[in-house]
């Protein structure tokens, strides 16, 4: 009977390990938020000066990819859209993302129609003058990926610093940070 006893506690024990190492996973998983975000000062031009993720193809194109032009504007619906331009096989391509708020300011979520998935996207820290730290999470898929959104498409030292920073304390790898080179095509500093 002591047997049995000994059996069920260390089985209880370790159920409560396991919800405890569960949801400390979850607080190591979690970003915390721009407070007092304002939506409007978070509207127009920003450049992707930084990225991390954790996807496959992101490492695969990382060395060829290239700063991209973001502008970021109401929709109808009370979301914002995201329309980059980009350099893609020697041309300027534009796609627009569609973020419908999720009742947190400054937190979004993003349907990808291509993917079927849908993503959850935070602001996490943001001099709307300057740069933007933006988190994008999977929410029924294992992606994740960090941007340094800047106003400018030279971001000071420190911003990258900062970046980096960030992207490490979410475990991101130093392989699997880039900052993204400024090419002549397809950006442009005012419309």
């Amino acid at each position: 009977m002591a047997s049995i006893r000994s059996l069920w506690t260390g089985l209880v024990v370790l159920g409560v390990l396991g919800v405890l190492g569960v949801l400390q996973m979850g607080a190591q998983a979690q970003v915390s938020m721009q407070p007092d975000f304002q939506q409007d000062k978070f509207m127009g031009r920003w450049f992707s000066a930084g990225l991390a993720s954790n996807s496959s193809w992101f490492r695969e194109k990382k060395a060829t990819m290239s700063m991209c032009s973001t502008v970021v504007a109401p929709s109808a619906d009370g979301g914002l859209n995201l329309t980059s331009t980009f350099l893609r096989k020697d041309q300027c391509e534009t796609r627009t993302m569609q973020l419908q708020p999720t009742g947190t300011p400054g937190s979004y979520s993003y349907h990808s129609p291509r993917w079927g998935r849908t993503s959850l996207i935070s602001v996490v820290e943001i001099n709307y003058d300057e740069y933007a730290l933006v988190d994008t999470k999977g929410v029924d898929h294992d992606f994740r990926m960090a941007t340094l959104y800047s106003r400018t498409q030279t971001p000071r030292a420190e911003l990258k610093e900062k970046f980096s920073t960030f992207c490490e304390a979410q475990g991101f790898t130093e392989d699997t940070i880039v900052f993204l080179p400024q090419t002549d095509k397809c950006l442009k500093e005012e419309e």
